[in-house]
């Protein structure tokens, strides 16, 4: 059986003795985490009020935002260019270090057209990582389709690293379903360049999938510089609740930070059984005051 120090080792973690005297440093716990929401949670109200949602995001506790849904026509978020959005996300005291972005015209036929688009408005934003957030299942019938995925991922990194943007990844549970013997979780792990791909950990989505989110990282480290923290219902799996209120030990997880190597986490539920901004308040409040102490 590996131990700890054996698993250090293999790794590539300890060098010149380093960590040695005191290898629980690799696990402590970074200062500078900030609590982060996807405001995909809150899709039914951003359309309506923007400059309203943007307020409350900002009054239940979070200090930084990751996007969705940018209108590559309209070229704007709700309503507003991207400029103007980070004005607005600046006027509550917010940033947003990611974003998550369509990609489907570049896996389909290789058009960048889109793509650039998304990626101007990301380096307008200031964002860090544009996210690859989603993949239609024809994009994944065999296991050719997942290599070529990967491909198509690397490819897209190349593109973002020219305005000084990572691309990153952000999986659901089919990554981890079997695809003619291969899983596309590992081959993206696997065939992505460290230096243009990242990932983005939904804990929610390696539980629902039957995977261990420490595992995942214990054999990946260094690669999952984003989490989302999206608690699972403990009688209904299928549904969200509020962190720190469900089935997933995330005080376990977050031990293990410093070896993800994970930069920003952000909140997300996509359903609510109280109010929704009342659900926000309390999620941020558990992550700030349990998970980061």
């Amino acid at each position: 059986m590996t131990n700890r120090r054996t698993f250090l080792k293999q790794t590539g973690l300890v060098s010149a003795g380093m960590f040695l005297g005191k290898p629980d440093m690799l696990f402590a716990k970074p200062s500078n985490l900030k609590v982060g929401l996807q405001l995909y949670s809150l899709r039914d109200y951003l359309a309506k009020d923007i400059k309203g949602v943007i307020a409350k995001v900002a009054k239940a506790g979070y200090q930084e935002v990751e996007t969705y849904g940018y209108d590559t026509a309209k070229k704007t978020f709700w309503g507003l260019s991207p400029k103007e959005f980070k004005m607005l996300l600046a006027d509550n005291g917010l940033k947003s270090p990611s974003g998550h972005y369509g990609v489907d015209e570049i896996m389909t036929n290789g058009k960048e057209d889109d793509l650039k688009l998304c990626i101007e408005a990301a380096a307008q934003l200031g964002q860090e990582t544009l996210v690859v957030p989603h993949l239609a299942d024809k994009f994944r019938k065999t296991a050719a389709d997942l290599h070529k995925i990967a491909q198509n991922v690397n490819k897209i990194g190349v593109l973002t690293k020219q305005s000084g943007i990572k691309t990153g990844y952000h999986n659901h549970n089919f990554e981890f379903q079997p695809v003619d013997g291969v899983m596309l979780e590992d081959v993206l792990l696997k065939e992505t360049d460290p230096k243009l791909v990242t990932f983005e950990m939904d804990i929610y989505w390696v539980v629902r999938a039957g995977q261990d989110p420490v595992k995942l990282i214990q054999e990946h480290p260094g690669r999952f510089s984003m989490w989302h923290i999206k608690d699972m219902d403990k009688v209904k799996r299928e549904l969200n609740t509020e962190v720190g209120s469900g089935s997933i030990d995330f005080k376990k997880i977050f031990e293990y930070q410093k070896l993800s190597g994970v930069k920003h986490i952000y909140m997300e539920q996509e359903n609510f059984s109280m109010d929704a901004y009342a659900s926000i308040t309390q999620s941020a409040s558990y992550i700030k005051n349990t998970l980061l102490k």
